[in-house]
Order: C-alpha cells, then sequence, then structure tokens
C-alpha cells in the first residue's frame, strides 16, 4: 500500500475510533500487514486475516483456549461475516477487545454469549458454553448435572425477568451490579497482562512482533 493510500487510512480510522490515538492506529494497521505477510504482496489485494489466522493470534497473543469462545469472537470482530477480518474490522475490533468501556465491552460479551445470534442467552448456550470452559472433573456423578445446576444458580442470578433467558437488558443489569460476570460463561477478552504486554510490544516497534 503506497504511503498516500495508508496515510487516508491512517485518519480514517483514527477519526472513527475514539480509543486509539494515531500513532497507535499506524502501529495497528502496520501489524496487520505483517500478519497478512505473504498473501498481500501475492494477490495484490488485501482481504483480511481468516479465520484460522485470527484464532491464531488470539491463542498465541492472548492465551485463549476455548474453540467455541475464540470462534465467536472471530464473528464478533468480522462484522460483515465475509469469513475474514479486514483491516478496519481489526482497528474496531481492537479498540472494544483492548481498551472498551464498560458499555462496549458488555455488548461485545453479549454477541459472543448469545451462539445462535436470536437477541438472548439461552439455557443451552448456557449450557454449552459452561460446559465447554469448565475443566473436566473425573467424578462419580454426571458432569453434566452439576452444569445444569450451574445454568439455574446462574439464571437465579442475572434473569431479572424470570423469562428463563438472558436478554441484554438482564445481562446489563447483572453486570452492572457485579463486574465479575461480564465473561460469565467464558473469557472472550484479554486478560491485564496479556493485553499490557501486546499494547507495550506494538505500540514500541510492530516489527519485532514475531511471537504469531
Amino acid at each position: 500500500m503506497n504511503r498516500k493510500k495508508l496515510q487516508k487510512l491512517t485518519d480514517t480510522l483514527t477519526k472513527n475510533c475514539k480509543n486509539f490515538n494515531k500513532f497507535e492506529v499506524k502501529c495497528l494497521i502496520d501489524l496487520f500487514y505483517n500478519l497478512m505477510g505473504e498473501v498481500t504482496e501475492r494477490q495484490g489485494i488485501t482481504i483480511g486475516l481468516d479465520r484460522n489466522a485470527f484464532r491464531n493470534i488470539l491463542h498465541m497473543t492472548f492465551g485463549m483456549t476455548d474453540d467455541m469462545i475464540m470462534d465467536r469472537v472471530f464473528r464478533g470482530f468480522d462484522e460483515d461475516n465475509d469469513g475474514y477480518v479486514n483491516v478496519s474490522e481489526w482497528i474496531y475490533g481492537l479498540s472494544v477487545f483492548l481498551r472498551g468501556t464498560l458499555e462496549e465491552k458488555m455488548k461485545y460479551c453479549f454477541e459472543v454469549f448469545d451462539l445462535n445470534g436470536d437477541g438472548f442467552i439461552s439455557k443451552e448456550e448456557m449450557f454449552h458454553m459452561l460446559k465447554n470452559s469448565l475443566l473436566k472433573q473425573p467424578s462419580e456423578e454426571d458432569p453434566d448435572e452439576g452444569i445444569k445446576d450451574l445454568v439455574e444458580i446462574t439464571l437465579k442470578k442475572m434473569d431479572h425477568d424470570h423469562d428463563g433467558k438472558l436478554s441484554f437488558t438482564d445481562y446489563e443489569q447483572a453486570v452492572r451490579e457485579e463486574t465479575l460476570l461480564l465473561e460469565a460463561f467464558g473469557p472472550c477478552l484479554p486478560d491485564p497482562k496479556s493485553q499490557m504486554e501486546f499494547e507495550a510490544q506494538v505500540f514500541k516497534d510492530p516489527n519485532e512482533f514475531n511471537d504469531i
């Protein structure tokens, strides 16, 4: 990409992204094209990071291990649902992922947890996510029973209108009362240590970012 185009892209993304300054946006654009690497050069066009490349970043950089959640995070970033995270989706996604306000993070986490996108987190979705994110304990009893109990306890705590599922309003109210519930169904945001390391590395010199 020539310098003029890059400058224009940086300006546009900086204007639309209140959580990063211009230098940071420029660093993240550079990192994006470094990660794209060979693909861009060969085809002369930039589509974006595909699901595997993106999950690799989540795993290697932010220590995520839960396949279901990583898949949902990818969908959260990929706003136009074309199967790739393009450069603007990369910047806007990271803006919430790394620096989002509580409001932005609640909206993002809720979308990650609402597996079928119907606007609610159902009992079935809770069960899948909790089963997926909890460590398998070898025990006598049926582990599914324990997870069902956990779903019921969670509903009791978070389902304010008692309709047996969580709307965004239920979720928001519960999180505002107890912030720890933000990631109640699985870790879909970076932990503070990964976030600090990522930012320290990338906002210094993205060419040194070789961990992926």
